[in-house]
Order: structure tokens, then sequence, then C-alpha cells
């Protein structure tokens, strides 16, 4: 049962002994930054907010917190008034008793419900958080502006998990826990363990094959920034499925403004300038 969700203040910024610098230098000089945590479905949500001009609400993705979206926010912060926060299990957000698409769409449902804006965001995600923003936007009309989804929220044709993969999957995702361990206790920790991330993209994969559905529910502009080589130096075919959805997309939304760049899906990090600077131009247009 999801119980109404509560906003305890913070005095000054979430910090930890483990923060990089990149966050030092994102928020030096503002003071302007509030942050506060909202407790909801028993688990605590940190939620940081600064800037001006336009509302705009980034939801980061699976194994992504704010402090690795820092540098993005940070760029947006030049001409929105941002609001970034941590999913259940990541960063300093409170551990879950399980992690599913539902659980971290609650938290996002949380965080919106509980924000007091002078008008309604541009929604922004990331990765899985694009996938969250979709049907967000879809299940509350009214409650977004406009949406830039990077990198997620793609129908492509075929899942990526599949058996053929599944054991070079269960590997990498095994190595990635193993690195992150040296992230607990930091503003970039992720809870999650292997065999979580591999449930959750087996359940992103059923997701996205019905995803078509929630876009004709929405009736806001829609800006998607796609990676070209999504998989990076993995299997071409991995590449290929993700153009191949994000043209299937367009084709049936032709409204969709479909942005490439030239990079893998790191591209937040790699090119955060390129995409602050296609959201600061999409929502010029909203």
């Amino acid at each position: 049962m999801t119980t109404k969700p509560t906003v305890t203040e913070v005095a000054g910024p979430h910090r930890s002994h483990g923060e990089h610098d990149d966050g030092e230098r994102a928020e030096k000089g503002d003071r302007t930054m509030r942050h506060f945590t909202i407790h909801h479905d028993g688990v605590t949500i940190p939620v940081s907010r600064g800037g001006r001009g336009r509302p705009l609400v980034l939801c980061p993705g699976l194994h992504t917190t704010q402090a690795h979206l820092r540098e993005l926010a940070g760029l947006l912060r030049r001409d929105h008034d941002v609001v970034t926060f941590d999913l259940r299990g990541h960063g300093f957000a409170s551990a879950a008793g399980r992690y599913s698409f539902e659980g971290f769409l609650s938290d996002l449902g949380a965080v919106m419900a509980e924000l007091c804006l002078p008008e309604a965001p541009v929604l922004a995600g990331y990765s899985l958080g694009a996938d969250l923003a979709v049907h967000h936007a879809a299940e509350h009309p009214g409650s977004v502006s406009g949406l830039v989804l990077i990198d997620g929220a793609n129908p492509v044709p075929e899942p990526f998990v599949t058996e053929a993969v599944l054991p070079a999957f269960r590997a990498m995702w095994a190595d990635l826990a193993t690195r992150q361990e040296a992230e607990r206790g930091t503003a970039r920790q992720v809870l999650l363990t292997a065999q979580e991330t591999l449930d959750l993209n087996l359940e992103i994969d059923a997701i996205r094959s019905e995803i078509l559905d929630r876009y004709r529910r929405i009736d806001v502009p829609i800006s998607l920034i796609m990676s070209t080589s999504m998989a990076g130096d993995g299997p071409p075919s991995f590449n290929a499925n993700w153009r191949a959805g994000a043209e299937r997309l367009v084709r049936e939304h032709p409204h969709i403004a479909l942005t490439w760049l030239d990079a893998d899906h790191q591209l937040v990090f790699t090119h955060a300038q390129d995409i602050a600077r296609i959201v600061r131009d999409s929502t010029g247009r909203v």
C-alpha cells in the first residue's frame, strides 16, 4: 500500500565524504539550492531544486544518481528551475524491499505530487527515467508541459535480454555490482544486486514492447534525444535495434522531434552540453 508522501526539509546540500569534485563545482556559489526529502511507500527520496526559469524535473535512470547527473543539471539550471532526485536504492535514497518499474514510477509520482511549481514542468528523463516520464505523463494528463526523453522509452522491435545473450548480461551486471561496492556510502551508490538489475531489464524489455500505447495518450510536445551507438562496441544488432525503435516511434508520431547524438548510452556524461542546448531549444518551443 502506498501512503501519502511527507516532506522533510534538509539544511544544506546532500553531501558525503565520497562525493566527487564535479558536484562541488556545480553548486559552488549557488545559494538558491533547496534540499528536502520525501517519505513515501516506505522509502526516503532526496530531492534538490535550484536554478532560474521554467520548471524542469530531471528523472534519473537505472544505476544513475543525482551526483552522476550533476553536470547536466548544472547546465540546465542556467535556464530552468531544475528539480533532481534519487530513485529508491540509488544515491542517498533509502533501500527498498524489492525493485520494480512500478516502484520507481511511484518515486517519480511522489516527487511530482509534492512540488509547488508556478506552472506544469517540463519532465525530462534519462534511460529508464525516460520510460518513467512517458508513463507518468500518460497517466497524469495536464501534469507536464512537455517531455524530453534521453536515450530511453524506445519501442524497440526486439527485446535486448534474450537467452542467447543472458550469460553475457549476467556477467556484466555481476561485474558492475562488484565495482559499485566502492561507491557505498557516497552520493553515487547503487544498492541493487546483479540479479535485481537483470530482473529490472527483463521487465523494461516487456514494458517497452507496449510503450507505443502510452505515447498515444500524451498530448504535449515531445523531444527525443538518442545515441547513434547505444551499445557502444557491443553487438551491432543492439545498435540497429535501438535505431529501428526510434525510427518506428517518429513514423507513428511525426510530431516528436528526434535528435541523434554521435555517442553511446553514456551521452548524458559525454555530451552534457549538447543535451542542455537541445533541451533549451526544445523547451523554448513548448
